[in-house]
């Protein structure tokens, strides 16, 4: 990896996705190159300045050196440019974590994580009466905050919710999102897929992943036409309620859970290979009982807007 030459000339440094080799490698005419992504990773647009004279107003942002373009797409183009048909626009739409949504079912644990207990034993001891140690329920019975059951996956639990829209209340929540095109109907869902898959908030719908890539990041597609049960349409306009994290106009949200991976629920040895230990408070009360733990992270985006949220998921295992 290195720096492009900035020192005037324009150039477009390009390189195929994985997808791309995998199939120009095959030779069996299946490379077709359809679609492209552009991204500014780099640019800090703070240093923009207005003081200056207009030739001089952006410089230091044309002079920010810029990456080469690399083909490990975990480390490049976390927000993709986008065109919009309007250029009018004050504001744009973000995705944004909702933690207050379903009392504290969607709220993260006090760690700053949302936790996957991986198997029964760990989840409510495999449900034995006489069971203490384990950490996702308390001695009343009752769902800790930031804990999914990553096992038991009918059961109902915690989740992850994000919300799409215009955190700004210069545009109300009533404005129709849909007139700005800015609507979110689609979005994508990684995650590292020895860790872990996608299911819905009832447990009820397993996704399947489009694609996993060299490094075992599981992409997900979900979208409101194909997907109900992941993705909503955000039909509260009410400015101040209480359920709500989108100031102004708001779009679609997404709902799913982590369920555990088969390697993590009968294996210790991706907790010893990659993981480390957190201290939980036990169904038995007294002192913490001590897991071991994985943490990843799950990256939701939003295929029309490109914006893009990293969500902290640490798996736990006693």
């Amino acid at each position: 990896m290195a720096f492009q030459d900035n020192s005037g000339d324009i150039i477009f440094d390009v390189v195929l996705t994985d997808e791309g080799r995998r199939r120009l490698a095959r030779g069996d005419g299946s490379f077709n190159i359809t679609k492209f992504a552009l991204g500014d990773d780099e640019i800090n647009y703070a240093l923009y300045d207005v003081t200056a004279s207009t030739a001089n107003q952006d410089l230091e942002i044309l002079q920010t050196p810029v990456f080469e373009a690399f083909t490990n797409n975990t480390s490049v183009m976390s927000s993709m440019l986008m065109s919009i048909p309007r250029n009018n626009l004050f504001y744009l739409p973000i995705i944004k974590p909702n933690e207050v949504a379903d009392g504290t079912k969607t709220q993260f644990h006090a760690d700053n994580v949302m936790y996957v207990a991986v198997d029964a034993n760990t989840e409510n001891n495999n449900d034995l009466s006489s069971g203490t140690t384990a950490v996702a329920y308390d001695s009343d019975g009752l769902l800790r905050t930031g804990i999914m059951l990553g096992f038991s996956t009918q059961k109902n639990s915690n989740y992850i919710r994000v919300d799409s829209g215009i955190d700004n209340s210069a545009v109300p929540p009533a404005t129709n999102i849909a007139d700005l095109f800015l609507d979110e109907t689609q979005y994508t869902i990684e995650l590292d897929n020895r860790l872990g898959s996608i299911i819905s908030r009832d447990g009820s719908t397993r996704l399947s992943p489009a694609s996993v890539d060299d490094d075992n990041i599981a992409l997900y597609v979900v979208s409101a036409e194909t997907d109900p049960s992941f993705v909503y349409t955000n039909l509260n306009t009410d400015s101040g309620a209480a359920d709500q994290v989108i100031e102004g106009a708001r779009s679609t949200y997404l709902e799913f859970r982590v369920a555990s991976s088969i390697d993590l629920r009968q294996s210790d040895f991706l907790f010893t290979r990659l993981g480390g230990t957190a201290s939980l408070p036990k169904k038995g009360g007294g002192a913490n009982v001590t897991v071991k733990t994985i943490d990843t992270l799950v990256k939701v985006t939003g295929l029309n807007t490109g914006y893009s949220v990293d969500l902290p998921v640490r798996f736990a295992k006693l």
